[in-house]
């Protein structure tokens, strides 16, 4: 209630003033409309002033030269193994039992027809197979041992192998007796001995290398092979942390890790209530009263 012929405040009439002219305005935005839940999703993108560094193409010719070393390692076990072939070739023609052969008249017989010569020779070529395998293995384990072995030490060695043996078993025949035996019968003559020609009745035995090798090395890798490090236990804090370290004395704290996350502490046991009370005074050091037969 005012005193009557009181003039205006300034300040409100200019105020009023300002607040109709406001809703007198013509709105020239219209409301925005509500999001469509159906509509389709907003492009994805990186947020305003974040830009992405460029993809970089991998270089071809890096990745070669990191694959150069592996290169290298299995074309030395291929070498060893093809060098160790020709050995395994002089040793099946000097070991393998021959196949005798007699000349009856215009007929070729075998000197013991119920002998095993022919299996023989193959036994002799399996067992000279496993022991190289057995070798070549070791000597591979020994000599990659320190660069923790790798792909191409068993591909060197199972290529290696193969190709050994089909090595040896060809220059086994060519070393080996001669193969046209009309041609021999008529140079010993009629009632002459000689061999026949050496060659593999199971052509198995060509795996038995490489098979070896694999087997050895793959055990020789599991039992003493390079071995990568044990995570640390749960106990001990995620990877990169230290483990907790306990609060200095008196310091009023819980004991922390680098960072100051606090460590989770054993839930104290819980007072009847389930409230924990702290004990003061003559409470944590409770006194016996005596006993004057009165009721409290």
């Amino acid at each position: 209630m005012t005193v009557p012929n009181t003039p205006p405040d300034p300040s409100r009439a200019a105020a009023d003033a300002t607040a109709g002219t406001a809703a007198d305005a013509p709105v020239d935005r219209a409301p925005a409309a509500a999001a469509n839940p159906y509509g389709a999703p907003p492009a994805y993108g990186p947020p305003p002033g974040l830009e992405f560094a460029p993809v970089r193409k991998a270089d071809p010719r890096a990745s070669l030269r990191r694959l150069l070393p592996e290169f290298q390692v299995g074309a030395i076990m291929v070498l060893v193994c093809l060098l160790l072939g020709l050995a395994m070739a002089g040793l099946w023609v000097w070991l393998a039992p021959k196949v005798p052969l007699v000349v009856d008249g215009n007929r070729i017989l075998y000197g013991d027809p119920e002998g095993e010569q022919r299996a023989g020779a193959d036994s002799v070529f399996v067992l000279i197979g496993l022991g190289l395998g057995i070798l070549t293995a070791l000597g591979a384990f020994l000599v990659t041992r320190r660069r923790g072995g790798g792909i191409a030490v068993a591909v060197g060695l199972t290529v290696g192998g193969l190709l050994a043996s089909l090595g040896a078993w060809g220059l086994g025949r060519w070393l080996g007796p001669s193969r046209d035996l009309v041609a021999q019968a008529r140079k010993v003559g009629d009632g002459g001995h000689f061999s026949a020609d050496l060659d593999l009745g199971a052509y198995g035995a060509v795996l038995v290398w490489p098979m070896a090798a694999m087997v050895v090395l793959l055990a020789l890798s599991a039992a003493f092979g390079k071995r990568e490090e044990d995570p640390p236990p749960y106990w001990a804090g995620p990877y990169g942390l230290p483990a907790a370290t306990g609060g200095a004395p008196g310091a009023g704290g819980p004991p922390t890790v680098a960072g100051g996350a606090p460590v989770d502490q054993p839930h104290p046991v819980d007072r009847p209530g389930g409230v924990e009370q702290p004990l003061h005074g003559a409470q944590a050091h409770p006194v016996e009263q005596p006993f004057d037969g009165r009721k409290p």
